[in-house]
């Protein structure tokens, strides 16, 4: 079935030579990528110009389309894939090609639409409606179990988009780095109570597409970043990068370096080449024959959405041999994973004894070592808590509830000037809505990302495309749109402007074990947030939207969702601008005011007192006792 459904993409003449190739690709890595079919140019975002096209907000999706797959931002490009181990862009690349061809031709009165990588076709729109809109993995409940992800995967029937890689609006690092900047500030107030992280140490692991990020997010908030990472290219690629300021494959010298530089607070990223349970349990044995603890806090940024695919290595094994057990022997493979998470769980619950803090980083690593029967439970714990919390329950969550997160925008013109004056016209809009008077919590938020554009322009981390991501409100987000719109009609920036944000966001995405593990009323379990905001933002103006299953955690675990919009300094562009991003933000805000978290009934009622426009349902036990009593005739 897995052929006969591969040779829909070509006339029967050719079947006969592609059939026996198709088979062994399929054999040999269980689904079929058609790689004859990638191209021979180079990969990656031209300038918006230079894309053969009958409308601008085309010729801007193949722009990201082609960002995702570049070599420089994805992680295995040949497999069509961008982050996360197996996130794709497309499940083939006959699809690819195809998707390109429908982007070159469409109008604005089309519509092309994406099932899970495969484009149906283009059909007739309205210039109003999304030009493109996607749906990856959209598996009916019962059936979305990862043995029948296999199955349906190696079929090509479905596939796993991640977040923003099936939906077209990955920015390469730079994501990760601010989120993980932030994580890295915010969990210093929370744990440690203090704004300098000079002297501190952060212990995790990873140095892939999206766990890459931890090194330099490391060096921009001055702390000692020590990554474990087994794959030694992933090392290698972040050491050449710069990302990563010094290598080692010895324990003792990774220890050693570690206390040295603890002593002199100096500022470090250091790789180690190894597997980070031994990190872990070489930390325990300095603390139980010394007493010195050299870390103060920690995480995981493993793939272990997909641990038994190569997403997690197993401590007993090298790297190698890791591979090669995999493949011939899965079950003694998963067997040995287990047994690993359950050895860096036993070892990080030691430290935990002392005045050390580690968080879940939303990879589902507590989940799977809960599953492998690891000590990770918690005394009268909800389905959604460990004895360590997610990031989003302690550190990021009341950001979230406040409407702040990953707000992002592409220059289509591929000139780092016109990245420049984005970030100029950015930090000003930050500067003038703290100058007017904002909340002490927010203005704390505008000034972390006035300092992270200026960070971020500093350390050079645009990878790909001519990106910048910050976190930012829903006042925020509008104000900064409408700036760079109205700079686009003067011709201050000289081509559209792609505006986006990480699924991972206030309404995007609906995440029992991430984005939405801090809502308490029992509706973590349920997607109506992100599916909602997926079709709120089809109608408000998006340019194209996307509706994924799994992503972060790992599939059938999560429902979540995106949007591209294309600014082209038209009045039109700017009034999209206003009513989308205000109901991509306060969709998710309403829905935490509704579960009854405090902060976001506070922006709420912020909201509702400036745009009248805006009417939602508030919990009474947060809410105004007296609407309550007058409705019930008291």
């Amino acid at each position: 079935m897995a052929l006969r459904n591969a040779m829909r993409y070509f006339p029967p003449d050719v079947q006969e030579l592609l059939a026996p190739e198709f088979a062994e690709e399929l054999r040999l890595y269980g689904h079929i990528y058609m790689y004859r079919f990638c191209p021979d140019i180079k990969m990656k975002a031209y300038p918006i110009g230079q894309y053969p096209c009958r409308t601008r907000a085309a010729a801007a999706i193949m722009h990201m389309i082609m960002n995702n797959l570049d070599p420089a931002v994805a992680q295995f490009p040949q497999e069509l894939v961008t982050y996360g181990g197996n996130g794709q862009v497309f499940s083939n690349w006959a699809q690819f090609r195809l998707t390109m061809s429908y982007l070159s031709k469409m109008t604005e009165e089309q519509t092309l639409v994406m099932y899970s990588g495969h484009p149906l076709g283009l059909f007739p729109s309205s210039p109003g409606a999304p030009r493109l809109v996607i749906t990856n993995g959209m598996v009916i409940p019962n059936y979305s179990s990862r043995t029948e992800y296999e199955k349906l995967f190696a079929l090509g029937v479905t596939m796993y988009g991640q977040m923003t890689a099936g939906s077209y609006c990955y920015i390469g690092p730079q994501g990760i780095v601010h989120g993980t900047v932030l994580t890295l500030l915010n969990a210093a107030r929370r744990y440690l109570g203090v704004e300098d992280l000079a002297g501190k140490v952060f212990v995790t692991s990873g140095l892939g597409g999206m766990s890459g990020a931890q090194a330099k997010a490391a060096v921009i908030v001055g702390c000692i970043g020590v990554i474990a990472e087994v794959d030694k290219a992933a090392l290698e690629k972040r050491h050449k990068q710069g990302w990563l300021m010094e290598v080692t494959d010895s324990l003792d010298h990774c220890i050693e370096r570690l206390r040295e530089a603890r002593t002199k607070k100096e500022v470090l990223s250091l790789g180690y080449h190894g597997n980070v349970v031994a990190l872990w349990e070489r930390l325990v044995h300095v603390l139980d024959t010394t007493g010195e603890l050299l870390v103060d806090l920690g995480s995981d940024q493993t793939s272990c959405h997909n641990p038994f695919n190569g997403g997690y290595y197993p401590v007993q094994l090298g790297f190698t041999e890791a591979q090669s057990l995999m493949a011939s022997d899965p079950a003694a493979f998963r067997h040995l994973v287990q047994e690993s998470l359950r050895r860096q769980v036993t070892a990080i619950n030691r430290l935990a004894e002392e005045n050390f803090f580690f968080w879940d980083y939303g990879n589902a690593f507590l989940l799977e070592a809960q599953r492998a029967g690891a000590d990770v439970g918690k005394n009268g714990d909800t389905r959604t808590e460990f004895r360590y919390p997610s990031y989003v329950q302690h550190i990021m969550g009341d950001i979230f509830s406040q409407g702040f997160g990953p707000f992002r925008w592409v220059c289509t013109s591929g000139d780092p000037q016109d990245l420049v004056v984005t970030d100029q016209l950015a930090t000003s809009v930050l500067e003038d809505a703290i100058a007017g008077g904002v909340q002490a919590s927010v203005k704390l938020q505008y000034m972390d990302n006035i300092r992270w554009i200026r960070e971020a322009a500093k350390h050079r981390l645009v990878v790909g495309s001519q990106a910048r991501i910050l976190y930012s409100d829903q006042k925020g987000r509008v104000a900064i749109a409408v700036a760079i719109n109205q700079a686009i009609a003067r011709g201050d920036i000289k081509a559209p402007v792609v505006l986006s944000r990480d699924h991972h966001d206030v309404s995007g995405t609906d995440s029992p074990f991430r984005e939405t593990s801090n809502v308490y009323d029992g509706s973590a379990f349920c997607a109506d947030m992100a599916v909602q905001n997926f079709v709120g933002d089809a109608f408000r103006g998006a340019t194209w939207v996307a509706l994924h299953n799994g992503g972060g955690v790992g599939w059938g675990e999560v429902m979540n969702g995106g949007f591209g919009l294309v600014l082209d300094g038209t009045p039109e562009a700017e009034q999209k601008a206003r009513l989308m991003l205000s109901w991509d933000v306060s969709n998710g805000v309403a829905r935490r005011c509704w579960a009854g978290n405090r902060k976001a009934y506070d922006i709420i009622c912020q909201t509702m007192c400036e745009n009248s426009g805006l009417e939602v349902t508030l919990p009474h036990e947060v809410g105004d006792e007296r609407v309550l009593r007058e409705a019930l005739g008291l």
